[in-house]
């Protein structure tokens, strides 16, 4: 099976935080749906596309339950049937303040202080649809540990298949993949400020909770369904196969 999913939150199609990052990012997760990105003073098409690498392959999003291949005796209709019945059992989340940071050499929006409602959502989604899980094979793990791992985050590695959930979870919104020049990492920073500056300081609804479905290694995550915090799904750019 070559298939991922996840399960994230993404701002609505129509809201003009995911307008602004499909600009951004020169595609939009509904559907994968192709943009031109802005020319930039500065930076040259192909070096922003590099930069914008990273985010535009897995989708404008903030990771709730981090890319799983499901079991083998595990439907795609029963991984969306059991992200919908868990998100009518739940209410939406406000993030009271969203904020520009450097989260080690990329950029994301994140929240201004800890929102302790974010965190139990995220923690739920990990725990609740573990059991869809394949665990992670041998190459995987080292994959994962070749960046460097605590102990701590090892430990969850090897239990929950990712090692930045729970307490080592931070909620981030990647705008860059990683950009290991300073000088280069604060010309996109101050860009940001500018193209984002709507979403700062403001605070973040999150409203829903989304499948992103990844068909094949090297394509772009795309949205597979939408489901609304305390029920009632919502129509998907991409037409669920299993409906």
């Amino acid at each position: 099976m070559s298939e991922r999913y996840a399960v994230y939150y993404a701002p609505r199609a129509d809201e003009g935080l995911a307008v602004a990052a499909g600009q951004w990012l020169g595609i939009s997760p509904e559907g994968g749906r192709l943009r031109r990105q802005p020319l930039l003073s500065g930076f040259t098409p192909e070096r922003l596309a590099e930069i914008t690498a990273d985010p535009r392959m897995y989708g404008f999003h903030g990771t709730l339950k981090a890319p799983i291949v499901l079991v083998e005796d595990a439907t795609e209709r029963d991984f969306v049937d059991a992200v919908g019945r868990f998100a009518s059992s739940l209410q939406p989340v406000t993030v009271p303040s969203m904020t520009l940071a450097e989260i080690g050499s990329f950029l994301a929006l994140v929240p201004a202080e800890r929102c302790t409602a974010l965190q139990d959502l995220a923690d739920r989604c990990v725990v609740e649809f573990d059991e869809f899980r394949r665990p992670a094979d041998e190459a995987e793990l080292a994959r994962r540990r070749a960046s460097g791992l605590s102990p701590r985050q090892d430990a969850l590695l090897l239990r929950w298949g990712y090692p930045h959930v729970l307490e080592e979870w931070r909620f981030h919104l990647t705008l860059s993949g990683r950009i290991e020049d300073a000088a280069e990492r604060a010309a996109v920073l101050a860009i940001l400020r500018k193209r984002f500056s709507g979403f700062v300081d403001r605070p973040l609804q999150v409203r829903d909770l989304c499948v992103f479905r990844q068909g094949a290694p090297g394509r772009p995550f795309t949205v597979l369904a939408r489901f609304r915090l305390g029920g009632g799904r919502l129509v998907s750019t991409e037409v669920w196969r299993a409906s």
